[in-house]
């Protein structure tokens, strides 16, 4: 097995930090590159949640009868930029081909390799650094209007429960009892325990950049266009500021790594999956742990100072500018669940996350430079999937053994 001890990582994002991270822990000298710095995108835009039970990909069987009347309802959490369509058709296609039961147990068989220990990874990813301060281990709620809305969900509970996963019904005075927040607020509820909460992503990840560059490793600021070639291995990395050698190097640039991976021999479609948060500063309301509100798709959680309600899938695009519909739909729904809620004054984000057409990370090296390791799609688990993936992805290329079946994220696989 191949060890490179010098190596470049293209993407600072939670994936990419990790990999550097771990990296550096086996003894590599390491250099971490990005465009913007540390957390810039999706990786502090998030719902905070380290979320090991998100191993349900999003088409499931029936999905695809109900998609068309989502999208032409304004109080539905999907959206589309209609001029986009064209472009994203073929995507959809095989996107919604996945939706089959075979497939979907067979992706959730392998994001549960990825995601099952989940809050272990990130104690030890962040352990001896800052970042251990924003980690705070707990439960995962799921919040439903009535018991009849949970049980219209029981699909994805019972894929959830074969693979592992305890999953505890909460009647609502179960609910009031775990946190007197969520008194009243919803009609029945899941408990769903060993995940957490990053109390503040960005301040995370960025903690945990800062370590690496503690620890003797190079962060530099760079637009990356692609690799200058010998002998069918990547010598160097193009960058606007000039070339950075490497013996190897790991692509980790979320939802902008389809350009580099196409060029790699890549074939797994790739879209961004645009998501949503809107920030409520100074609230009278905190949750003992983030709430999933089912009749919403989004997210609430506490976080420092602040509530986030995050969630929301939008298909448009890397170009587009955010739309306002997302965003009103986001505030409409907190007014409904949480009528009681004050604040001294809300913000907005939008952010891309990596959508492959199954569901599934791309983990491994590249088709066709066989010292380019990729490390991206993990559409809405980057932030929970990402010490695993980083420790895999370094442990590739530090030459250690990995000791699991990594195939359903080949890079080389019909997506």
């Amino acid at each position: 097995m191949k060890a490179y001890r010098q190596v470049a990582v293209i993407g600072a994002g939670m994936v990419g930090v990790s990999t550097a991270l771990w990296l550096q822990r086996m003894g590599c000298e390491v250099t971490l590159i990005d465009r913007e710095g540390p957390a810039a995108g999706a990786s502090t835009g998030n719902a905070g949640i380290i979320a090991a039970g998100a191993v349900v990909p999003l088409p499931v069987p029936g999905l695809i009868w109900k998609a068309p009347g989502m999208l032409f309802d304004p109080r539905q959490p999907l959206f589309l930029k209609w001029g986009y369509l064209p472009r994203l058709l073929p995507f959809l296609l095989r996107y919604m081909g996945h939706a089959r039961q075979a497939k979907v147990e067979q992706i959730t068989r392998a994001l549960t390799l990825l995601l099952q220990d989940s809050a272990d990874q990130h104690q030890a990813l962040a352990e001896g650094t800052e970042a251990v301060q924003f980690i705070r281990p707990g439960s995962y709620l799921h919040g439903y209007a009535s018991k009849q809305a949970f049980e219209a969900d029981a699909y994805g509970w019972d894929l959830r429960r074969r693979n592992g996963y305890t999953v505890r019904e909460m009647a609502p005075e179960d609910m009031a009892a775990f946190d007197p927040a969520l008194a009243g607020r919803f009609g029945y509820g899941v408990d769903s325990p060993r995940h957490g909460t990053i109390t503040d992503p960005g301040a995370y990840v960025r903690a945990l950049a800062a370590a690496f560059e503690a620890g003797g490793g190079q962060i530099v600021q760079a637009s990356v266009t692609g690799f200058r070639e010998e002998d069918g291995r990547a010598v160097a990395a193009l960058t606007d500021k000039g070339e950075i050698a490497a013996e190897g190097f790991a692509v980790t640039l979320g939802a902008w790594s389809g350009g580099i991976a196409g060029a790699l021999g890549v074939t797994v479609p790739l879209e961004s999956e645009r998501g949503y948060h809107v920030e409520f500063h100074s609230p009278n309301i905190e949750l003992r742990a983030p709430v999933m509100v089912a009749s919403g798709k989004f997210v609430a959680t506490s976080m420092r100072g602040r509530l986030r309600a995050a969630g929301i899938v939008e298909f448009g695009g890397l170009k587009a500018p955010a739309s306002r519909a997302p965003f009103d739909l986001m505030r409409r729904s907190v007014a409904r669940i949480f009528p009681d809620l004050t604040y001294s004054h809300t913000s907005e984000w939008m952010g891309h996350r990596p959508a492959t057409s199954d569901s599934l990370p791309v983990i491994g090296p590249s088709p066709r430079l066989a010292n380019v390791y990729l490390g991206y799609g993990h559409q809405h688990i980057g932030l929970t999937g990402g010490p695993r993936t980083g420790r895999w992805l370094a442990q590739m290329m530090a030459g250690e053994p990995v000791n699991a079946d990594l195939s359903a994220f080949a890079a080389d696989r019909r997506g």
